[in-house]
């Protein structure tokens, strides 16, 4: 949505100079035309800035932390049924912890 959001901003404000290009005639009705154009663009590039980009970088971190959780959990499993020594164990998963 972050990267989709400018977009449909642009879509909006060429939406909006369209409606002025076909009320040039009548001065009147190109300022709410011009209007729409901008906050088009406004809520396309804030919505993407303030809210989509921000919520994306904080699910990326928590993947990335739930996988590595995950990998951790394997591993010691693997060490365990392998029948490793609890101290090499100890050793191999605290260096997921760094």
């Amino acid at each position: 949505m972050g990267g989709y959001s400018p977009t449909i901003g642009i879509i909006g404000a060429v939406m909006g100079l369209i409606h002025v290009m076909n009320n040039l005639a009548d001065p009147s009705k190109l300022g709410p035309g011009i209007a729409v154009a901008f906050v088009a663009t406004i809520y396309g590039v804030g919505l993407a800035n303030l809210f989509f980009l921000p919520i994306a970088s904080k699910l990326k971190t928590l993947i990335a932390d739930k996988v590595q959780y995950q990998d951790m959990v394997v591993d010691g499993i693997i060490c365990i049924a392998e029948g490793e020594n609890p101290r090499n164990i100890e050793t191999k998963l605290q260096g997921y912890l760094r």
